[in-house]
């Protein structure tokens, strides 16, 4: 009997030690891709975006998405900066600092046709615009628009009185008669020339087709996209899916996605589906592959060059992840 306990303590014993010695079980790692995104809150920044969240796309890819909103491009990119967001949306006019090699584009979006120069009761052509009040915001597509107008009439900047002053304050000081004219975006030029009785709509971006293309697209830091090109890669894909339903003809939800997010009336969403050209994911990724977008912003580039909003030419592969939008279709 005392040979069969100390056996059995001699086992206990042998048990207690490599229980002791053994490593804790590991639980497994939480895999989600967290990221911050920048948009402003307007249906050409959140089409696509919203679409992705609402349709789960981002939750099939293991992506949890947070969405931050700003009033323009430039400030979006200064969010980055101070690592605030991770990515973000961008409309025409803050490409100029994607070229000064503030950020890098790794996705196109859509092509613009929402950008006007709208007039007051007093100003019905370019030329009236000579020593009238014109409101704008700087570095964004209103003073692309504008400056682009100007040239057309033989007109610069110190022709008017120009009034710089943020994206969410155009709409208030057209209206309210503090300007004779006012440069600015969608939903802001839709709403402006509903409301602003006896308006003229006097530049959009379809009068400057010929020598210019809108761009809209999403952007991050040089250091995150080297750092992360898997998460912004993974994030692309889930973009693209969401970019093929919303330009399908998906017009009514997709407005439904863009309102639950900004709180703001559909109708007016609704209406923005008309601002511009929504391209596809594949429409995107064929483009990076035979040339086309590659060519939609060297055109970019070379209206910056001559307006002087930028001073040097940068080749597009510099700060335009072409690649990463091929990939994003495999």
């Amino acid at each position: 009997m005392k040979k069969i306990i100390a056996l059995i303590m001699a086992v206990a014993m042998i048990l207690s030690l490599a229980a002791c010695g053994s490593k804790p079980v590991e639980q497994p790692e939480d895999e989600t891709i967290k990221l911050n995104i920048g948009y402003m809150p307007n249906y050409g920044s959140l089409w696509s975006v919203t679409t992705a969240i609402e349709k789960g796309y981002f939750e099939e890819a293991g992506i949890e998405v947070t969405l931050w909103e700003f009033a323009d491009g430039p400030t979006i990119i200064a969010a980055m900066e101070s690592g605030k967001i991770d990515m973000g949306y961008i409309g025409h006019g803050a490409h100029k600092l994607c070229i000064q090699g503030k950020a890098k584009i790794f996705a196109l979006s859509h092509i613009s046709n929402g950008d006007a120069l709208i007039g007051g009761p007093n100003v019905k052509t370019l030329a009236d615009l000579k020593g009238k009040t014109v409101g704008y915001t700087a570095g964004t597509s209103s003073e692309d628009i504008l400056k682009n107008a100007l040239a057309k009439a033989n007109l610069t900047m110190a022709d008017i009185t120009a009034m710089e002053m943020g994206a969410e304050n155009l709409t208030t000081a057209a209206l309210s008669g503090s300007l004779d004219a006012v440069a600015c975006w969608s939903p802001n030029s839709l709403m402006i020339m509903d409301e602003w009785t006896g308006c003229t709509k006097l530049a959009d971006n379809v009068m400057f087709a010929d020598t210019s293309v809108s761009l809209a697209s999403w952007i991050v830091l040089d250091k995150y996209a080297g750092e992360n090109a898997d998460k912004v890669l993974a994030f692309t894909k889930a973009l693209y899916k969401a970019m093929d339903y919303a330009a399908d003809g998906n017009y009514e939800e997709v407005a439904q996605f863009v309102v639950n997010q900004t709180k703001t009336d559909y109708d007016a969403a609704y209406a923005e589906r008309g601002v511009a050209d929504w391209l596809t994911g594949k429409e995107v990724a064929a483009g990076a592959a035979d040339g086309t977008v590659e060519a939609y912003y060297k055109t970019q580039q070379n209206n910056f060059i001559a307006s002087g909003a930028v001073t040097a030419e940068v080749p597009v592969a510099d700060y335009v992840m072409l690649q990463n939008m091929i990939d994003a279709a495999k």
